[in-house]
């Protein structure tokens, strides 16, 4: 079950919204659990189980490291919480890939290696894991409580808005908001519009450009044109699909009254990758600072040892969104550019050109990041720069339409005006310190907002069902 659905719109969302007004305060924490475990067991009953003893055993570990009586214990304790949840994360998502690896390195494949299964990776594995293991740290840091409330910490890392595909959470900055959170219809109302916002973003934006992106991706050794149009379509599909994703969870959240942190904030404007990357997924940004770059010593070792911790975290972090050597390649490039702004001091400029500059640095990163394989990348880079020539072939000529050009102009457009619609905004969505959306103006333009939901909801019931890209890492 996705968001951008007409089960989840229509049955599920309205089903859940009407139990959890329903359920006494006291219990919306069981109503949240069982309505996200419903949701997440839509997809397969079978992973449930994964996620449920994954919650187990970190909140065990959470209480045994918060009882601990010395530090050498706490460290123990958190040793072993972490590997069970590093474990699950290792086998589901990464076993095939070192196996693959394995074999290429031998000259065959996993049957050649006597390896005739693969596993099936859990939607979600690589956000609650992250999660589960940035509450162990917090609570071995003291940074937060080790919680005796079962329900409060499964909700929270079984919490269906972001469950899927983040934003990531801390427990130590929704705990409060677990214990007491407020709900009134102004808030219900700007989350019902942070959630259309999104899922016009996704169902109008990303999807409608979608196809260029594939037929480009999809075709070997694209010529000049289709190159570019289908990087620069993927650009535009993968920002709006996964900050379209954002939204929506943001929205749900304000529905249930939980303030979830934004995550993007117009990366496309950035000018320079070290500010791409406080813009881009702020939510992972801030759990690899947090969580990998200050544990390995951040910039306090040295000029050396800070430029190879940027490019470990950032090949790590390359490594989390999938098992696959283009990704931990995409993680290089991005380590590479953020260690020579940090040398160079390109990272404070301003400038138009700096904007340019940095936009195609990011579009050829997303080259890598969407191909299948190296060599596909490699061979869209080769049409890039035409050598693959410039002339497309007519039947990939005709697979280009009009609509999808028109979307991918409005994308470019919408993401170029993202600062300015934001300042307009303001006058309908009152800002928290935090980032978050608060409270709805009662001078919001709505009907123009439900002639968006409307039209957004008939494009949505006459496209194919197309699932969210960030769900397969």
């Amino acid at each position: 079950m996705v968001f951008s659905s007409e089960t989840f719109l229509f049955m599920f969302l309205p089903l859940f919204l009407a139990l959890y007004y329903l359920t006494p305060a006291r219990f919306r924490s069981v109503t949240i659990l069982i309505g996200s475990y419903a949701f997440y067991g839509w997809w397969r009953i079978d992973f449930l189980g994964l996620l449920f003893l994954t919650t187990l055993w970190t909140y065990f570990f959470g209480r045994r490291i918060g009882a601990a009586t010395n530090r050498r214990a706490a460290r123990t304790y958190l040793i072993l919480g972490l590997a069970g949840c590093l474990a699950v994360l290792g086998v589901f998502k990464y076993l095939n890939f070192f196996i693959d690896s394995l074999a290429t390195l031998w000259g065959t494949d996993a049957d050649g290696l006597g390896v005739h299964w693969r596993l099936i990776l859990p939607i979600g594995v690589s956000f609650y894991v992250f999660q589960a293991v940035s509450y162990l740290v917090d609570v071995y840091r003291k940074d937060a409580v080790a919680t005796a409330r079962f329900f409060d910490f499964a909700a929270f890392i079984a919490l269906f808005p972001q469950l899927i595909a983040g934003p990531i959470l801390r427990f130590k900055d929704l705990t409060g908001q677990f214990a007491d959170r407020t709900h009134s219809l102004d808030l219900f109302l700007a989350g019902l519009t942070v959630f259309a916002l999104g899922l016009a973003k996704k169902v109008l934006l990303a999807d409608t450009v979608a196809p260029l992106a594939n037929l480009a991706f999809d075709t070997p050794d694209p010529t000049l044109l289709l190159a570019w149009v289908g990087a620069v379509a993927y650009m535009i599909q993968l920002y709006f699909d996964f900050s379209g994703y954002s939204d929506m969870a943001i929205g749900l959240g304000l529905m249930m009254g939980f303030h979830f942190i934004r995550n993007f904030d117009t990366p496309y404007i950035s000018a320079s990758i070290t500010e791409f990357w406080r813009r881009w997924h702020v939510s992972l940004s801030v759990w690899l600072r947090d969580y990998l770059y200050i544990p390995l010593g951040g910039n306090r070792r040295g000029t050396a040892r800070t430029y190879v911790n940027l490019m470990l975290v950032m090949c790590l972090g390359g490594l989390w969104h999938g098992a696959n050597w283009t990704f931990v390649l995409w993680g290089f490039w991005h380590g590479s550019w953020l260690a020579l702004e940090r040398a160079t001091g390109r990272d404070k400029g301003t400038h138009l050109l700096a904007v340019g500059s940095t936009l195609m640095i990011v579009l050829l990163g997303w080259v890598m990041f969407r191909a299948a394989s190296v060599p596909d990348a490699f061979g869209v880079y080769a049409g890039m720069i035409g050598l693959n020539g410039v002339t497309t072939a007519p039947d990939v000529a005709l697979a280009i339409t009009n609509e999808a050009l028109f979307f991918l102009m409005l994308g470019i457009a919408v993401a170029a005006a993202e600062p300015r619609l934001n300042r307009a905004a303001a006058t309908t969505l009152r800002p928290m310190p935090n980032g978050s959306l608060t409270a709805l103006n009662t001078m919001v333009p709505s009907m123009l907002m439900l002639g968006l939901g409307t039209f957004t909801v008939m494009k949505l019931a006459e496209q194919s069902f197309s699932p969210f890209l960030y769900f397969q890492f």
